[in-house]
C-alpha cells in the first residue's frame, strides 16, 4: 500500500503523490519500483481519489477522519488486504528499493513475526513496513486511544529491525526544493 493520505503541509498542502517529479507524479515513481515486488496495490488517499485511481490500482481512505497520521492509512489497509502481509511505503519515496518487499517479508517465516521495519544508518524507517494484517484489532485500539505515534505501535507488537544500507532508498521529497535535488 502507498500511503497517499497525508496533508502536506510542507508542499504547501499539495497532494504530494500528484506533485511533478522529474516529470511525472512522485506515485508513478513509486508504483515503478513497487509494482513489480508485489501481487496487488493499494493506495492510500484522503483527496483527489479519481487521479489515483488513474494508476489502476484501488484507493481508499482513512480508516478515521482527521487526518489522524500514517497508522488510520495503515489501518485502513490492514482492513482492505486480501493478503496475510501488508507492505506500507510512503508516496514522497521515488526510490524505494527494489528488494524492500523480499528483504521485509523474510522475518515473517517465524510465526511471532507481527511487524517489520526498514532501518538506515541507525534510524529506523517507520513507513516503509510490513505488517500482518491480523493486527487491525490491535491498531484500532491503539488509534481509538488517542495512540498516534507509529514507532510506539511498532514497539508493542515487538517489531523486527531489517537494516539497508543506501539511504537514498528512503529520501523523502517534502518541500517544493527538495523536488529539485
Amino acid at each position: 500500500m502507498i500511503l497517499a493520505g497525508g496533508k502536506a503541509r510542507r508542499m504547501g498542502g499539495q497532494d504530494k503523490g500528484l506533485v511533478s517529479y522529474q516529470g511525472r507524479p512522485l506515485i508513478a515513481h513509486v508504483l515503478e519500483r513497487l509494482e513489480p515486488q508485489v501481487h496487488s496495490v493499494l493506495i492510500n488517499a484522503n483527496r483527489s481519489h479519481d487521479r489515483y485511481a488513474q494508476f489502476g490500482h484501488p484507493v481508499i481512505a482513512d480508516a478515521e477522519d482527521g487526518f489522524l497520521g500514517p497508522l488510520a492509512g495503515i489501518l485502513a489497509g490492514l482492513r482492505a488486504a486480501r493478503t496475510e502481509l501488508l507492505l506500507c511505503v510512503p508516496c514522497d519515496s521515488p526510490e524505494i528499493s527494489l528488494d524492500l518487499a523480499e528483504r521485509l517479508a523474510s522475518p515473517f517465516v517465524q510465526e511471532e513475526t507481527r511487524v517489520a521495519v526498514a532501518s538506515c544508518a541507525g534510524r529506523l524507517q517507520p513507513v516503509f513496513a510490513m505488517l500482518h494484517t491480523g493486527l487491525s484489532e490491535a491498531l484500532d485500539d491503539f488509534l481509538r486511544h488517542g495512540g498516534r505515534k507509529i514507532d510506539e505501535f511498532y514497539g508493542a507488537q515487538g517489531f523486527e529491525e531489517i537494516p539497508f544500507e543506501n539511504s537514498d532508498e528512503f529520501r523523502n521529497i517534502n518541500t517544493h526544493e527538495e523536488l529539485t535535488l
